[in-house]
This record gives C-alpha cells, structure tokens and sequence, in this order.
C-alpha cells in the first residue's frame, strides 16, 4: 500500500459511501467509487427528502461526540458544495415519561450534560399544536436538532469526491472480489481494477454481498408516508420541529414540511419487515398499512389531513443490537467495512466517512468506534 496515496475501491455510494469517498478524495487517495445504482437513488436507505439530525440521542450518550463532529462536517460540506442540506429547527421526542425512549433521551442528556427542556402535555399543546399529547404524556425538547436533505446530500458528498479526483462508477456493479499480494481486485462490467484497500459501504446490499458472508446483517423494508397540511406554514421547519412519538395506538418519527405540501410520517408500529434483497423492494405500501398510517395520523397530529398523498418504499441494514458494524472486515487484510446502521445512520455519515478515510490511510481513528467492531459478530464468517 502506498502511504502517500493509496488506491481504494469504495462499493456502494449511498451517503456512508459517499462521505468516504469525499474524505478520501479530500486527503489524496485514489478514489474509485461503485455503485450498481445512480447518485442520490430511492432503493436504499439514503432517500426520502428527509432525514433527522438530532444530539440528544436515545441510542446512547458515546454517539454525542460523534454527533458533534458530524455537525461540523455537515457545515463543511455545505460550504464546499454549495448546497443547503442542515436545517436546524428543534427535535421533540413524545410520549409517556416512563416509555423507554423517554428515559433514554433523558439519560443521555443528564450524562452528556445536554441542554433540553422536558414539557408537560400543556406546555407542549401551547407551543406544539400540531402534536395532540394524552394530559400524561410529556415532549422532550432537543435544540440541537433538525432536519436532514439526503438526496443533495449524497450527491454533494459525490461531487465533492469528483472534485477532488474520485472516480464516480455509478451503474457499475461489482461481480467480483479477490484479495492480492498488496490488495485487492475488483472486477465491475467485466473490468478488473487493482487496489490497495477495500471499503464495503453496502447498505442493505450487505447480505448479498460475499466479502461480507457470516456478518449478521439483514435488510428491512421501511415505509414513509406524506400527509398534505391543512395549514402549510405551521408545518415548516421554523415552527415544527422533527418528532419521535411513542403513544399506545402509533408510534412514528415525524418531519416538518420540506416540498410545500405534505408533512412525512415513518410509522414505526406498523414494523419493518425483513426481504429478501433490496431488489425485492415493493414500490408502494397496501390498504391495510394507509389505513393504520392514516389512524395514526387522525389520532396525533391533528393539523394534517389524514389520508396519504404519497407512499414510498426504501431499504435499509440492520444488524441485531441496532448498532453499525464499522472497522477491519474479519479475517481480511486491507478492507473496512462500514454497514448496517439500522435506520439512524444517516446524521452520522459525514463522521463515518471521516472514520473509514482514518483506517484506510493509517490503520487507525482517534474517535471512539470500539463498540462498532465487526468482530463482535464475526464467528463463522467467511470470505470466497
């Protein structure tokens, strides 16, 4: 491997992918990055208009620091590409204040020393309308939340990349991985291209993929719903923060209005069914699912019209602990495997591009990703 300036094959350029390839390009590396899709696509988990960003995190106080970094670098790559992806506009967390992902936001916000304010049904219907809370239930206010454009973003990071020298190979499916005395060899379209280092950044493609043989990740369906407003302007992003509601008939994450029309709901009650490749993806949702997601809508969130204007369907990777797989790929020399972020990796990705551009060009990152080992599943993996 050449220190000063390693081939790398990235596969995959969702927004994990794309980040890695724009830090890469960024530090000097030969950049080749491969995607059997295009830029910004709606099969995986990188689409749907939006996307939450939030601090206060549920998931565990260890991501703040990286949710701090990764702030910083969506600053960056917005004044690098030119394009306005973070919008900061508050994020609410709702429901009873013994339901587990309200004693989880709390938690990390007392250990991280978080600024938040916790409001009682009251205080929350007078400054949240658009949220109908039980007189029990409570809103946990983060301030440093907001809402997240994916599909510019990935294409920024992907331009970004380019700019730098990447080579973006999008249509570009990989058939083919061996290792080599110095690397690896990729053959993509019947091209066989020879590399230093190896970075997996598949998304729900993880199952199909052989390098990745025997690391437990399973791809999910995930279904969001659009909902026209009644009243459009009490729906944007400077008087509706994004939501996370938990509630005995529904629960959901909630995003202000981005396109002029409708408000998106991810419903998460309804549950996100396995399949068996993304390839699979069913382009729309039945009668029985928007008609729960309407109920949920007309119980909740009085201000919108509670009949969906658009159903769409994505992809996403999740492993069984619901935390991402980032490191060495096991058994393997020169290869870093970044996947399975199970639905909350999208805010993060500017900071796991950082972190996978840190172990290709040195071996190691000064953030802490100890918990995020592959190895911690990696029994019976194997490798063709």
């Amino acid at each position: 491997m050449t220190a000063s300036a390693p081939r790398v094959a990235i596969v995959g350029t969702g927004v994990i992918g794309a980040m890695a390839a724009w830090q890469l390009a960024a530090r000097g590396a030969h950049v080749l990055a491969f995607d059997s899709h295009g830029p910004g696509h709606d099969r995986g988990a990188s689409a749907g208009e939006s996307r939450i960003f939030r601090t206060v995190y549920k998931e565990g106080a260890s991501y703040v620091p990286l949710l701090r970094r990764a702030h910083r670098l969506w600053r960056a790559l917005e004044a690098e590409s030119g394009r306005a992806l973070l919008t900061m506009c508050g994020g609410l967390t709702i429901g009873s204040p013994d339901e587990p992902d309200l004693a989880a936001v709390r938690r990390c916000a007392d250990e991280a020393g978080l600024a938040h304010e916790v409001l009682d049904a009251s205080a929350a219907a007078e400054r949240f309308p658009q949220h109908r809370l039980d007189p029990d239930e409570i809103a946990f206010l983060d301030p440093d939340a907001g809402v997240l454009r994916p599909e510019p973003s990935v294409q920024g990071a992907l331009d970004a990349a380019a700019h730098h020298g990447a080579r973006i190979l999008s249509y570009q499916h990989v058939e083919e991985y061996a290792e080599t005395a110095t690397g690896w060899r990729v053959t993509a379209q019947g091209e066989h291209h020879d590399v230093d280092h190896l970075v997996l950044t598949p998304g729900p493609w993880a199952p199909q993929l052989a390098p990745l043989d025997g690391l437990p990740v399973e791809a999910r369906l995930i279904t969001a719903c659009w909902f026209a407003a009644r009243d459009p302007a009490a729906h944007r992003p400077d008087r509706l923060p994004i939501a996370i509601r938990r509630h005995s008939a529904a629960g959901f994450s909630c995003f202000p209005l981005l396109d002029g029309v409708a408000v998106k709901i991810v419903p998460h009650h309804l549950g996100w069914p396995g399949l068996d490749s993304p390839e699979a993806l069913p382009r729309g949702a039945g009668t029985d699912f928007a008609l729960a997601a309407s109920a949920a809508v007309e119980r909740l969130l009085p201000g919108l019209i509670p009949h969906p204007v658009r159903i769409s369907t994505y992809a996403e990777g999740f492993t069984p602990d619901e935390h991402p797989l980032v490191g060495a790929l096991p058994g393997a020399a020169n290869a870093t495997v970044l996947t399975g972020f199970s639905g909350h990796g999208f805010k993060l990705a500017p900071v796991f591009g950082e972190i996978a551009a840190d172990l290709v060009m040195s071996g190691s990152t000064h953030h802490d990703i100890a918990a995020l080992d592959p190895r911690r599943f990696a029994v019976g993996t194997q490798r063709h």
